[in-house]
């Protein structure tokens, strides 16, 4: 890649979604330096997805990229983030590789507070079909494994499986394939752009519910831990 090409950071999750989108990035000539995850207040896990940072930080390496973790309430979240997107403007990063795929809603929050840090919003997986996303991620050669379910959508047996065609085509009728309604969520440990897999068990199923003020909705998360 040349020294002249662009220089993004991915929002990254660990999950699928983010792994995909840096993969197409980089295909279409963007150089991404860095991966910046969001953490709870604790840091001791990821938002959303419940990760420990030493996985992250992991999967950073087989990348062969740098990784940042930024601490946040909910209520401090897009503060603290647009905060960090400075820092990495500074940094020498131009654009943010987001993983969202067709809700207007997340790109219109994404586009706003990157306009605040002065970066460019940069959504390679925008508005394409979430099953041929799927697809593609399992034709490239990713694996990945699911990390928390919503209780709305799916049993607590569907935490902690392989994301794989099976996995799909065992979900109940109006779950996405993608999970982009916020019914599952994903940790990728190999895949073409890994130097080597990340290794790692799976631990106990651990159930979540959320303070009320956030909903209270109730969930499952896989508890991950990092292998030497």
């Amino acid at each position: 890649m040349s020294p002249a090409s662009p220089v993004a950071f991915a929002s990254w999750s660990g999950g699928k979604d983010s792994c995909l989108a840096v993969a197409r990035a980089v295909a279409a000539g963007t150089r991404v330096r860095t991966l910046l995850t969001m953490l709870d207040e604790t840091g001791e896990r990821s938002r959303s997805h419940g990760l420990p940072p030493a996985l992250l930080q992991a999967q950073a390496a087989a990348m062969g990229c740098d990784w940042r973790g930024r601490n946040a309430t909910w209520k401090t979240y897009e503060q603290e983030f647009v905060a960090e997107l400075r820092a990495l403007r500074s940094l020498g990063h131009t654009r943010a590789v987001f993983g969202d795929i067709d809700l207007m809603a997340h790109r219109e929050w994404e586009e706003k507070v990157c306009a605040a840090a002065g970066i460019e919003a940069v959504l390679p997986l925008w508005q394409a079909p979430r099953l041929a996303l799927a697809e593609e991620f399992w034709d490239r050669g990713f694996r990945a494994v699911v990390v928390c379910t919503d209780d709305r959508y799916l049993r607590h047996e569907f935490c902690g499986r392989e994301f794989d065609r099976e996995y799909v085509r065992s979900l109940p009728a109006g779950v996405d394939a993608c999970g982009e309604n916020g019914e599952f969520h994903t940790f990728v440990y190999d895949g073409p752009t890994f130097a080597r897999p990340v290794a790692f068990e799976v631990g106990r199923l651990a159930p979540y519910t959320a303070p009320a003020e956030y909903g209270g909705a109730s969930y499952c998360f896989a508890e991950l831990r990092a292998l030497p």
